[in-house]
């Protein structure tokens, strides 16, 4: 009789397997009987442990990696006091007598070899990049990519991710945006046809799959646990991945121990800076975009009080001048605004003129829409918040903000939104404009940065 359930549970060991390879799940995630799950836990396939872990400074979450002791409450069940973390609720409650569940033995990868379909050829910087990314790989290093916007990080990715593929390495390029997330996939299926390619995001369709290639979002992987042989995050530097402990332990528990991590970054943090400055950090440099053109250098335009006149159902001349020549002369524009309620305000502004607006920020659920029919030429102007700062390629765009100033707007999000203008080659140069009721070091850093990136592309003859 024992025989037969051993056999009968042991059916089951295959599609368990698909279902926790590599992924860190509550109980309640895993669609099998107690029965099975306790059959292949005691056979040694699964692997339990504890979600919390208590030392003399308190908690900790096995999963989310989170330590700060104001994250951790208690609930009342059977007559005791439970602790549980806050951190990642949202994703199932984890707490003291819940155990996290993966699986024990590291399955063989079964995908046939790769081949890279995309066409296109890559510019001097990006090929210097992508040989060093080759031997980083090879050598399973930690590297820095450190690289304009526009210099074309992703597609300086394609030789290093084909060659991971065929040694059957798992890759993921993880993003702290859904917004690159959505606009990666696409270029990704593009660039390796036939290949099992997932994204991974709030509401995907793929969201719990574990493919040779995925692009995720950095909240996503928490669920996984020692999966991937190479890890690559771009926008290092981006908001929340930058401030979210959290995430940062999502990224290294998702990597195997020895594998590669790669940061990519226009606009790298002080720390990986200084790693670099000191030789503890591998890294590359391209100052030039794949295109050989210039980065646009930002103008800064004061235009007074320009919550005033918002209030006053009121646009700032300068902005309004500005907009009406480009969107007369068929140019698209981005208008960055501080906050969503600022957004609302301009928005309203600009209902009774003559060209087609229309605005998003995070909460905005028809996101993804506008910003398509942006590009399709449905809008003249698209105003967004800094949700828009980074990922987002529109042809002939130019670029505005409106209250520079303001603190959201650091030198890092201040480089990335000028980023946003003359991407393609066809439309190499173009506008970008900061509208301000007074400088900041940080708008006058940004200037600076680019400049300087403009001097140092000059000088290695990586522009025309």
């Amino acid at each position: 009789m024992q025989t037969k359930t051993s056999e009968s549970n042991s059916l089951f060991s295959k599609e368990l397997q698909q279902q926790l390879q590599s992924r860190h799940l509550l109980r309640t995630e895993i669609s099998f009987s107690d029965e099975i799950i306790d059959w292949h836990t005691e056979h040694g396939y699964i692997s339990a442990e504890e979600s919390l872990s208590k030392n003399k400074r308190g908690y900790r979450c096995n999963r989310c990696g989170q330590n700060d002791q104001q994250y951790f409450s208690s609930y009342h069940s059977f007559g005791k006091d439970k602790v549980y973390c806050r951190s990642c609720v949202m994703m199932g409650r984890v707490s003291e007598d819940v155990s996290l569940y993966s699986w024990s033995k590291e399955a063989e990868a079964n995908w046939k070899p790769m081949k890279l379909t995309w066409d296109g050829k890559l510019s001097s910087g990006q090929q210097k990049a992508a040989d060093v990314l080759i031997e980083a790989i090879s050598k399973q290093e930690e590297l820095l990519i450190w690289a304009v916007c526009g210099a074309g990080k992703t597609e300086l990715l394609f030789p290093g991710i084909e060659l991971a593929l065929n040694l059957k390495q798992r890759v993921c390029i993880a993003t702290p945006r859904t917004d690159v997330v959505l606009e990666l996939a696409p270029r990704l299926k593009a660039a390796f046809r036939g290949a099992d390619i997932s994204a991974l995001y709030g509401g995907s369709e793929d969201k719990g799959r574990l493919s040779p290639l995925m692009i995720s979002t950095t909240h996503q992987l928490l669920r996984y646990k020692d999966a991937f042989d190479v890890m690559i995050v771009d926008e290092v530097d981006a908001f929340p991945y930058s401030a979210d402990q959290t995430l940062q332990f999502a990224v290294q528990k998702a990597r195997k121990k020895n594998s590669t991590l790669v940061y990519l970054s226009a606009t790298p943090p002080k720390e990986l800076k200084r790693k670099t400055y000191k030789g503890e950090l591998k890294s590359v440099r391209i100052p030039a975009r794949y295109h050989r053109k210039p980065l646009p250098e930002p103008r800064f335009q004061w235009c007074g009080n320009w919550k005033k006149k918002l209030i006053r159902n009121k646009i700032p001349n300068a902005v309004k001048r500005w907009i009406e020549q480009h969107v007369k002369e068929g140019r698209p524009v981005f208008l960055f605004v501080p906050s969503i309620s600022i957004l609302e305000e301009a928005a309203s502004c600009f209902k009774n003129m003559n060209y087609r607006t229309a605005s998003v920020h995070a909460e905005d659920k028809l996101r993804k829409e506008k910003v398509q029919q942006f590009r399709d030429g449905q809008f003249d102007l698209l105003i967004t918040t800094t949700i828009l700062e980074r990922g987002v390629t529109v042809p002939m765009v130019q670029t505005g903000i409106l209250g520079a100033e303001s603190p959201i707007f650091t030198e890092s999000a201040l480089v990335q939104i000028a980023g946003r203008t003359g991407r393609h080659k066809e439309h190499a140069d173009g506008d970008v404009i900061y509208f301000h009721f007074g400088k900041t070091k940080s708008m006058i850093e940004a200037r600076k940065h680019i400049k300087i990136m403009n001097e140092l592309a000059l000088k290695n003859k990586l522009i025309d």
